[in-house]
């Protein structure tokens, strides 16, 4: 398990699908571990692949007392119930928004073992698979904000001291260079 870098807005592999998982082997599980530990370093709820450079569709959570990881996860609203409240993200440090989600949702997709597993979450967990599954969608919670809520996102984040509008995106190799593109 290594702590990775984060990858943060402005970041082209952001905005990028990622592909599916194909191969479920000592790789991916090394990814996974990676992930885990690297979410747990940052004290983030979730972290997707792409956030650390991996064009690949997995993501890690920890929220409410659950712990996990999902592989090509989808997922579905329970019912209409929906939560509004603070969201955050580790590639966007420091701030927060209240953003609208799905209260009660129901994931599936597969462990890293291939191994087929469906989660169901409410509150802190549900707003995790949503934020972390849009993640590999090349979506970011700013696109789910109402347009006053994004204005004052976008010039938090000009305003931010870790961001740098000046500079080029930046595009690393990913750390796991077996799986995906380079990116």
């Amino acid at each position: 398990m290594t702590v990775q870098p984060l990858r943060l807005f402005g970041d082209p592999v952001l905005r990028t699908k990622a592909d599916p998982v194909v191969d479920f082997d000592r790789e991916l599980r090394t990814l996974v571990a990676d992930l885990h530990e690297t979410m747990r370093d940052q004290g983030g709820a979730g972290l997707a692949a792409p956030q650390i450079g991996v064009g690949l569709r997995v993501f890690t959570f920890r929220a409410d007392d659950v712990e996990g990881h999902m592989i090509n996860p989808t997922w579905n609203a329970a019912d209409d119930t929906e939560q509004v409240g603070p969201e955050g993200c580790l590639s966007i440090p420091g701030l927060r928004f209240d953003c609208r989600r799905f209260e009660h949702v129901v994931a599936t997709g597969w462990d890293m073992y291939g191994e087929p597993q469906t989660v169901e979450g409410t509150a802190l967990v549900a707003r995790a698979i949503q934020h972390e599954t849009d993640h590999l969608d090349g979506v970011l919670f700013l696109d789910k904000l109402d347009p006053a809520t994004r204005r004052e996102a976008m010039k938090a984040i000009r305003e931010a001291p870790w961001f740098d509008a000046g500079a080029p995106p930046t595009v690393k190799t990913s750390p796991h260079p077996l799986f995906g593109r380079a990116l």
